[in-house]
C-alpha cells in the first residue's frame, strides 16, 4: 500500500478546462469517496489515476514516484467499472484469474490466489459457473475479486453498485467496507449518491465543477460544512434553506428576520466579525434537527405527509412559500391541512452569506 497525492491536478479538453487544480492527499489505507452531482469531474479524475486520460499539468505520485507518464499497467492499480466488464465465455475462476495468467504468472499461483480472493468474497460455490448464471450482486463481486488477484497498493471503484437495486446495494455497501476492513487497503471510490458516500468513507471529497468544495470525514462535512453547496449536498433528506436578513437581538446578539414566513424573527447563534445588519443571507436547518423543546419557531401548515412507520417526514409551507421538511419520530396523529409549530434550537441553525460560504 502506498499514499497517493495530487498536486494542483489539471484536466483540459482543448480550452475547457474539466479539472481545475485538484490537490489531494490520499493516506495509505484510507477510503476515501469522491461525491458530487454529474458533471461535476469524479470519474475524469479517478481515470486521471488510473492513466486512462492523460494529466494536462500538475503531479500525481503513488508513494514517493510521479507516475504522470507511467503506464497505467504499471501503478500498482485496481479498477471496478459500473459495468461488471466480464468475459461472458469464461468462468468465474477464469474470469478472475485472467490478468495473471496473461502476465504469464504460474498455473498453480494464479490458482492460489483466485481461491483466496473467491473466499474472501464468498465465491467458492460459483466458481465453476459462467456470468449470465450470476445475478447482478454476483458479477460484481466477481469484478471486485478480479482485480482483488492482483494485489493493487490502490482500488479505484467507478460508480460499482450502480447497476444494483435499492436492496442489493446496500448489501453490497457492506460488503464493500467488510472488505475494506479485511484487506485494510487505499481505495477510491466514485459515486453521485451521498448516502453511499456518508456510510463507506474514511474521508469524503466533494467536487463540483471540477474543482475541490471541501474535503473531511463524513460527519465532518454533515455537521460543518464550508458552504451551501455541501450543505445542500451531504444529507438525506436535503437541508432546508430560508432567506433571511440579519437584525440585531434585543441581548446584543444576532437574529434572522424571514420574510417568505411574514418575517418571522429567529435568534442566531453567529460571532462572525463580517456580519452586517441588513445583510441578505441563508439560514439552513437540517429536517432531524426540528425538535419539540427548540426555542426558535416557524408557523407552517402541514401539506404532506409520508409515514415510514419509525419516523414521519412532514412536506409544510408557510402560505404559498417553499415545502420546509421536518423529521419526526412522532407524526402519529397529523393531519394534511393542520397548522403546525416548528421548533429548533438555534445552535442548529447554520448561516450562509449570499457568496455561499459559511458564516460562523
Amino acid at each position: 500500500m502506498s499514499d497517493l497525492t495530487l498536486g494542483n491536478v489539471r484536466k483540459s479538453f482543448g480550452n475547457i478546462e474539466i479539472i481545475k487544480g485538484v490537490d489531494l492527499e490520499v493516506k495509505s489505507g484510507e477510503f476515501v469517496v469522491f461525491v458530487g452531482p454529474s458533471g461535476c469531474g469524479k470519474s475524469t479524475l479517478l481515470r486521471m489515476i488510473a492513466g486512462l486520460e492523460d494529466i494536462t499539468s500538475g503531479t500525481l505520485k503513488i508513494g514517493d514516484t510521479v507516475v504522470n507518464d507511467v503506464d497505467p499497467s504499471r501503478r500498482g492499480i485496481a479498477m471496478v467499472f459500473q459495468s461488471y466488464a466480464l468475459y461472458p465465455h469464461m468462468t468465474v475462476r477464469e474470469n478472475m484469474g485472467f490478468a495473471l495468467r496473461f502476465a504469464g504468472m504460474p498455473k498453480a499461483d494464479v490458482a492460489r490466489q483466485v481461491g483466496e480472493a473467491a473466499r474472501i468474497l464468498g465465491l467458492e460455490p460459483l466458481l465453476d459457473r459462467k456470468p449470465k448464471q450470476l445475478s447482478g450482486g454476483q458479477r460484481q463481486r466477481v469484478a471486485i475479486g478480479r482485480a482483488i488477484v492482483r494485489h493493487p497498493k490502490v482500488f479505484l471503484f467507478d460508480e460499482p453498485l450502480s447497476n444494483l437495486d435499492a436492496e442489493l446495494r446496500v448489501h453490497m455497501r457492506i460488503e464493500i467496507a467488510r472488505l475494506h476492513k479485511k484487506l485494510a487497503t487505499t481505495i477510491i471510490y466514485v459515486t453521485h449518491d451521498q448516502v453511499e458516500a456518508m456510510t463507506l468513507a474514511d474521508k469524503i471529497v466533494v467536487l463540483r465543477g471540477g474543482a475541490v468544495e471541501q474535503v473531511g470525514a463524513p460527519l465532518d462535512l454533515y455537521d460543518d460544512p464550508a458552504n451551501l453547496f455541501v450543505a445542500g449536498f451531504i444529507g438525506s433528506p436535503k437541508m432546508n434553506f430560508f432567506k433571511a436578513v440579519l437584525a440585531r437581538a434585543g441581548d446584543g446578539g444576532w437574529a434572522a428576520s424571514l420574510p417568505d414566513f411574514g418575517n418571522a424573527t429567529i435568534p442566531l447563534a453567529l460571532a462572525d466579525g463580517s456580519a452586517k445588519e441588513g445583510a441578505t443571507v441563508v439560514v439552513g436547518i437540517r429536517p432531524e434537527h426540528f425538535e419539540a423543546s427548540g426555542s426558535a419557531a416557524l408557523e407552517l401548515t402541514i401539506d404532506l405527509l409520508e409515514q415510514l412507520g419509525g419516523e414521519t417526514f412532514i412536506f409544510a409551507r408557510h402560505g404559498a412559500g417553499d415545502l420546509v421538511t421536518i423529521q419526526t419520530s412522532n407524526g402519529r396523529g397529523l393531519k394534511s391541512g393542520e397548522p403546525i409549530t416548528a421548533r429548533f434550537d438555534p445552535v442548529r441553525a447554520l448561516v450562509f452569506a449570499e457568496s455561499g460560504q459559511r458564516m460562523r
